[in-house]
């Protein structure tokens, strides 16, 4: 196991270097999604409806951010079970997603994919939130805010801890 800094987006060609276990530092911006967000993130790919972003260049975090306190850019930010997205995750990758962000294990058929198109799984320590939210640099409502602590966010991180799970 080793320890990387990492700019995002991951460029394809280093997924394959990375092995179960490394930690890596990540510094970038990442976009948030729960079940919600991927509904209608899916919505929108099965009706031809264009993201304002493209998935080959986010780095797709599974949860939703706490109200930030005073001064803080954002509250706590504890990962969300990842096997609830795992239904989501064939139209996805399909439509380029290459990184995602979670706590937990994915479903076999899940990690069978993401194996097989080059994806890269990474899991963040559940229960350590408010740990997470230290190295949350920004915090802004990105995309469908009616949808509360369930809407897109986009977060600029530093030095964001996450551990490679499935590659």
């Amino acid at each position: 196991m080793q320890t990387y800094n990492f700019n995002l987006p991951i460029l394809p060609s280093v997924i394959p270097q990375l092995s179960v276990g490394d930690k890596l530092l990540l510094s970038g911006e990442l976009i948030t999604a729960r079940d919600a967000a991927h509904r209608r993130i899916v919505n929108a790919l099965c009706n031809g409806i264009r993201l304002p972003f493209k998935l080959q260049d986010i780095a797709l975090f599974y949860c939703g951010p706490s109200p930030a306190a005073p001064g803080k850019p954002c509250g706590a930010i504890g990962p969300t079970t990842s096997s609830r997205m795992d239904s989501y995750l064939p139209l996805l990758i399909e439509h380029g997603l290459r990184l995602s962000i979670g706590k937990g294990d994915r479903s076999p058929e899940a990690e069978k994919l993401i194996r097989e198109s080059g994806s890269l799984y990474l899991v963040c320590v559940g229960g350590a939130a408010a740990y997470l939210s230290q190295h949350i640099v920004s915090c802004e409502t990105f995309l469908w805010p009616d949808l509360g602590a369930e809407a897109v966010y986009r977060l600029v991180v530093k030095d964001f801890p996450a551990y490679v799970s499935i590659v």
